[in-house]
């Protein structure tokens, strides 16, 4: 893929030229941690909508997440490092607080001699990950834009507790790349019906009910600044909410079952497609509003997806929140193609996980607890079922220095592996 060009002071069409997702290759049954937890059946996957959920060993962390992520989208766009000027970071997962995941993804850069890299690690719970967006987005849009690509990296690893909150845990991580002249195009501008404007809405999503109750929340929006409410229709039943207001909503569970009713056959056409990877991963922090970008698009055929508009809203403890729009390009060429195609093995990964028992899962999330910033440690899960071309963590010295493999990519014709990662520290 060629660096991107610069036309003039305003760069035209930035937004997000490529995609990859990762998440851990196991997983534990949310049916099946019901009954380890000892709750009622239907509490994780009817009430909070959750499936599976995904979660790391010993092996993983957000370091080795995000060195994944980011080598298989340079990879996957046969683009060079050197095509990179500006790095951002968003996460919450904190392992050392002197030494950023962007000063360990640099270590990718090295060989190609690029060190002109801008950018840093951001930390505003699950906001951090749109936080880095805007950076790299801005960046772009400023005279300090020097032509190269931004690239930017949401990843988390969420853990609880023993007990009902470790349910909406999950891992994963996102790498998107900034430029001009991309097939999704950050919008600008405001529209006043925002449903009837917008083709699809992503979310958040530390729970998928979560996501449909915030749904209804812009449902409820645009139905109180409706002049006329069309009360045979879409705002059938609602009569009685008409004057409601919003200041008096956020606790009437009355008005919460009869909007989140009357706006599910549009939840399930515009937001519904969205969740899959929240449904199946989990709650991923800040990647999680790119995973259902990933996830809507991934819904639907290229074709059907062409100059679509795309609604997110992320938000994160502290009251940091911001809701923006994309547009799919109307031009189904092969920038939008590649994009997709390279987002087409999300399916196939989810197919191939392994179910971890609970009983395993709990161990696992114990070891974790109880090796936390040990050091030195040389970690004791097993790397087989790791998916090709993922990093993992090999050792933590005595002076807490983390060093990294990389699972093979690659099998050659004579049956064996080629390594094609190398030792990061």
């Amino acid at each position: 893929m060629p660096g991107p060009s610069n036309p003039g002071p305003w760069p035209k069409d930035v937004g997000i030229v490529a995609m990859e997702v990762y998440f851990p290759s196991q997983y534990v049954d949310q049916a099946e941690l019901e009954i380890f937890d000892k709750v009622s059946t239907g509490k994780y996957t009817i009430g909070l909508g959750q499936a599976k959920m995904g979660f790391c060993s010993d092996r993983e962390d957000i370091n080795s997440l995000c060195l994944t992520v980011v080598q298989k989208l340079i990879e996957k766009n046969d683009l060079s490092y050197n095509d990179i000027g500006r790095l951002e970071v968003g996460t919450e997962t904190i392992i050392d607080k002197s030494k950023s995941t962007k000063t360990v993804l640099m270590q990718l850069f090295e060989s190609s001699g690029n060190y002109s890299v801008e950018g840093i690690d951001t930390t505003n719970a699950c906001f951090g990950g749109t936080s880095a967006l805007f950076n790299a987005v801005n960046w772009i849009e400023s005279s300090s834009w020097d032509g190269r690509y931004a690239l930017v990296v949401a990843g988390d690893i969420a853990v609880y507790a023993t007990g009902n909150a470790r349910c909406t845990g999950g891992a994963g991580a996102v790498a998107m790349l900034i430029g001009s002249e991309a097939p999704l195009v950050f919008d600008r501008g405001k529209e006043d019906n925002l449903i009837n404007s917008s083709d699809a809405f992503v979310f958040h999503s530390p729970y998928c009910k979560l996501v449909q109750k915030s749904f209804a929340r812009i449902f409820l929006n645009d139905f109180l600044q409706e002049p006329s409410p069309d009360f045979s229709g879409r705002y059938a039943g609602l009569e009685s909410l008409r004057n409601l207001k919003l200041e008096e909503s956020y606790f009437d569970r009355d008005a919460e079952k009869a909007l989140m009713a009357a706006s599910n056959s549009l939840f399930t056409l515009k937001t519904k497609p969205s969740l899959l990877l929240a449904n199946q991963v989990g709650n991923m922090y800040t990647p999680s509003v790119y995973g259902g970008l990933a996830s809507y698009l991934l819904s639907a055929s290229p074709s059907e997806l062409v100059g679509h508009r795309i609604v997110l809203f992320s938000y994160g403890s502290g009251l940091a929140s911001a809701m923006f729009s994309i547009k799919i390009t109307k031009d189904l060429g092969p920038k939008l193609n590649k994009l997709l195609e390279n987002l087409s093995n999300i399916s196939k990964n989810l197919q191939n996980r392994v179910k971890v028992s609970p009983e395993e899962f709990d161990k696992t999330m114990k070891l974790r607890e109880e090796t936390h910033n040990r050091a030195p440690y040389t970690p004791v899960g097993s790397t087989e079922g790791l998916f090709p071309g993922t990093w993992f963590l090999t050792e933590v010295d005595s002076m807490h220095r983390r060093k990294y493999d990389r699972v093979p990519l690659v099998q050659i014709p004579n049956g064996n592996l080629q390594q094609t990662g190398s030792d990061v520290k």
